[in-house]
């Protein structure tokens, strides 16, 4: 079984996947972990993040089972892999082994911009993740306090309008709900309350 989890920055969807290859017995993939892990190499050889060939070569030997989402989830890598997503030999790549690891039995839930669309369309259970940008911001924020790194409301919002907007009008696989996706909105609802609703959905949608 394979679910296709989309959605913007902070909606939860990451969470939500995680929570839900846990309770389902399925492996997971946070596909935006394979962009951040391409950035961070550039970024500490001190490479340009406009060399399309440099970044698809180091793509092709990455190996999935071994990113540390602590160091990747750094704000600055974030922003290089938000650029990078552009470059259409580097997605190409990322997309053919996010397709490998998906194929894996038992199958798995991967998460991202562009699963239900572009890396799975046949994914037996689609979800579209979104939220308000004020809820996202106030979530990111909690966040980076809660790791002892200093945030500010107003600064997170605006970053995560910018990279909504960045996001959904690129010309290559933008975020958008794929046609057969379930939308859940999450802005209204704690993270437990949000994993049920996914669960119901999942659980309806294998027995149809």
């Amino acid at each position: 079984m394979i679910i296709a989890i989309d959605g913007p920055a902070a909606s939860g969807k990451g969470t939500l996947a995680r929570r839900l290859a846990s309770h389902f017995g399925l492996r997971h993939l946070d596909t935006g972990l394979t962009y951040r892990a391409v950035a961070a190499a550039l970024l500490a050889n001190g490479l340009p993040l406009g060399d399309e060939a440099i970044a698809v070569d180091i793509a092709h030997r990455l190996d999935l089972g071994h990113m540390d989402r602590s160091v990747l989830s750094a704000h600055e890598i974030g922003e290089a892999a938000s650029r990078m997503a552009v470059l259409p030999g580097l997605r190409e790549e990322l997309v053919r082994l996010q397709r490998a690891f998906a194929m894996v039995p038992p199958g798995a839930v991967l998460d991202g911009r562009d699963i239900g669309t572009v890396v799975c369309p046949d994914a037996d259970v689609k979800l579209y993740i979104t939220a308000a940008p004020e809820a996202r911001a106030r979530r990111r924020t909690a966040e980076i306090l809660s790791q002892g790194k200093e945030a500010d409301f107003v600064s997170v919002l605006e970053d995560l309008k910018r990279r909504d907007e960045r996001d959904q009008t690129r010309a290559v696989a933008p975020l958008k709900q794929a046609a057969d996706a379930h939308l859940l909105d999450t802005t209204e609802m704690d993270i437990e309350t949000a994993f049920r609703a996914a669960v119901d959905i999942v659980t309806a949608n294998r027995a149809s």
